[in-house]
């Protein structure tokens, strides 16, 4: 890990909620050391901005990011919360498109089915959504996964991943 990111793993682990411009301010101090071109600064500020309830504004820093592009578990991530800011704006079906869409990374986990179930649940598509929770929980299950299995097939097909 280098020295930079474990300066933002504890800018993030220290976020101040109630001090919002001056965690603005300290993750713009952070983000002057990389190069224009590095998606990590519009990442990270937009995450900041998503934090601190300012969806509009973190949505352009994460595009700004997807055009520059990132790693791979910065780009799971990145999906996860643009898809999550575009979903609280209101804006259900690009949420919808970009979580369906979302790249499988562990640092993420599940993340993506569960942000995914709650757009397709604000679309009115809850049987989609209650099918890829159960999708999504049944491999971890001690036992019942059969039956899980079959209940959730007749349930709607929820946006599979990569189509």
């Amino acid at each position: 890990m280098t020295d930079w990111q474990a300066r933002i793993d504890a800018f993030w682990a220290a976020l101040d909620e109630d001090r919002p411009q001056e965690m603005i301010r300290q993750m713009r101090v952070l983000i002057a050391e990389l190069g224009p071109g590095d998606a990590r600064g519009p990442f990270e500020l937009g995450g900041v901005f998503d934090a601190l309830g300012m969806e509009e504004v973190a949505a352009a820093h994460y595009r700004r990011a997807l055009e520059l592009g990132l790693d791979d578990e910065r780009a799971a991530r990145l999906a996860i919360q643009h898809g999550s800011t575009l979903r609280n704006l209101g804006r259900v079906d690009e949420a919808i498109e970009v979580l369906a869409h979302a790249p499988d990374h562990d640092a993420v986990g599940d993340a993506r089915a569960i942000f995914l179930a709650l757009a397709l649940h604000d679309a009115g598509r809850s049987g989609e959504a209650v099918r890829l929770l159960v999708e999504a929980l049944e491999p971890e299950l001690p036992s019942y996964r059969r039956s899980v299995r079959a209940y959730a097939e007749d349930l709607p097909a929820p946006p599979r991943h990569g189509t």
